[in-house]
């Protein structure tokens, strides 16, 4: 109950001020979007219970009618998510992301560099096509187990939590930031870049941050003993065959699908079309890796929690508060650009780290579409660069599910968390933006 009120207090603060700068419908968005802010943030009630108060809430306030609101929990982008969810759950039914992870393990010296390096890409890779709070909790144990000294301890802890956020923004499956942007460009009709061409632009990013932080974690253990190899390596299933063949179909497909123009014109089809199909077929006669029980693990409150960002970020639209906010930053058009995608990927990364990513994107993306104006060809660079950026939180618990995940363990204190995160966020901020700068607007 404590949590609920500390909400509404906070949320008539921040109201009653916004009602001095913004109009009152304005104000009132913001009043409620910091109510449904906090109770994300402090869990006061379930995610799911949360998510679906903009049904009430914006109506109730006139902010946008019912019959508006409901159709942001059906798009389309969502039905590719839920394709993602079903692959994910064969993939561990059938432990074939054990043996992933096993395989890759086995890569690396074993050495206190070697496994830091190791558990961070191997959390990278997989949290780019799984949920990033599964990885963590899959690969956690692992890491308590690797060794004895506590140091090593948490600096592997670490490098799993920050290798699942890294690796996150390598698919547009990867985080639900990246998938509310690829729902918003469809609103408010631009392009979003293809499968594949996502892979192509973030590639860059994740291969320089997987360089850097487990190299800044390993620093001062290195001479830290670690304990016995992974186990031994088991030979592949009949079912994890049958899944590596769906997966690998897949990927074809989608390479396929890409347009290299204006040489190839790819497929034409629809990609969220192909991930769902992929997850469906799972349940067909002869593939059989999953049944219907089996989709009662669908976490369907990340589900309703997409909805509520497309609600928040259709309420920004319709009350032009996006545009309202956007005319207070106008000063960025007098800055450098290099400037002003480093000050938006500044600004962006460090507010993620005492709100959820999901949240702060839903309502970001549609005050920096207004900053250039929709029509700008700078808008879609900044957009992609403010999503990346809300991924890429190092500092606290509250953050993103990694961080809160490993802090679980009760070995890791908030001070060794934000002195590493506060350097690695910097380091974040510079390595996407010069991304940004140097490649992204001559690829986009």
């Amino acid at each position: 109950m404590r949590g609920i009120v500390v909400a509404f207090v906070m949320a008539f603060a921040i109201g009653f001020g916004a009602s001095f700068i913004f109009t009152l419908q304005q104000a009132e968005l913001l009043g409620i979007v910091t109510f449904l802010v906090v109770l994300w943030t402090n869990n006061a009630l379930p995610l799911g219970v949360v998510s679906l108060l903009p049904i009430l809430l914006f109506p109730a306030f006139g902010i946008i009618e019912l019959k508006s609101v409901t159709p942001n929990y059906a798009k389309s982008i969502i039905f590719l998510f839920l394709g993602g969810f079903m692959l994910a759950i064969a993939m561990q039914k059938s432990r074939l992301h054990t043996q992933f992870s096993n395989r890759l393990l086995r890569i690396f010296p074993h050495t206190p560099r070697g496994i830091i390096y190791a558990m961070a890409i191997v959390s990278a890779l997989l949290s780019s096509i799984l949920s990033n709070t599964t990885i963590t909790l899959m690969l956690m144990p692992i890491g308590l187990f690797l060794t004895e000294n506590m140091r090593l301890k948490i600096r592997i802890l670490l490098a799993i939590a920050y290798g699942a956020s890294v690796g996150g923004i390598l698919t547009p499956i990867g985080t639900p930031p990246n998938l509310l942007l690829i729902g918003y460009l469809d609103t408010i009709g631009m392009n979003a870049p293809t499968f594949t061409g996502w892979m192509g632009m973030m590639a860059p990013v994740v291969a320089v941050m997987l360089l850097i932080i487990p190299w800044i974690l390993s620093l001062g253990v290195m001479d830290e003993k670690i304990g016995e190899a992974a186990e031994e390596l088991e030979t592949f299933t009949k079912e994890q065959k049958k899944l590596l063949a769906i997966l690998a179909g897949l990927s074809l497909l989608l390479l396929l699908n890409t347009p290299i123009k204006p040489w190839y014109p790819g497929l034409g089809l629809n990609e969220k079309g192909l991930l769902l199909a992929a997850g469906l077929l799972l349940f067909m006669p002869g593939v059989n890796l999953l049944e219907w029980e089996d989709s009662r693990a669908i976490p369907y409150e990340i589900i309703f929690l997409f909805g509520a960002g497309f609600s928040i970020a259709a309420a920004f639209g319709s009350t032009h508060l996006a545009e309202a906010i956007a005319q207070k930053l106008a000063f960025v058009h007098t800055l450098p650009l290099w400037l002003t995608l480093s000050i938006v990927a500044l600004v962006i990364s460090f507010s993620t780290e005492i709100t959820s990513n999901t949240a702060l994107t839903s309502i970001a993306l549609p005050v920096m579409a207004q900053l250039y104006g929709i029509d700008n060809p700078v808008t879609l660079l900044i957009l992609i660069i403010s999503t990346v950026a809300a991924s890429y939180a190092f500092m606290l618990p509250i953050a993103t599910p990694p961080n809160a995940i490993i802090m679980s363990s009760r070995i890791i204190r908030v001070k060794t968390m934000a002195t590493f995160g506060f350097f690695i966020d910097l380091i974040g901020v510079a390595v996407v933006s010069m991304t940004a700068y140097f490649i992204w607007q001559w690829i986009l």
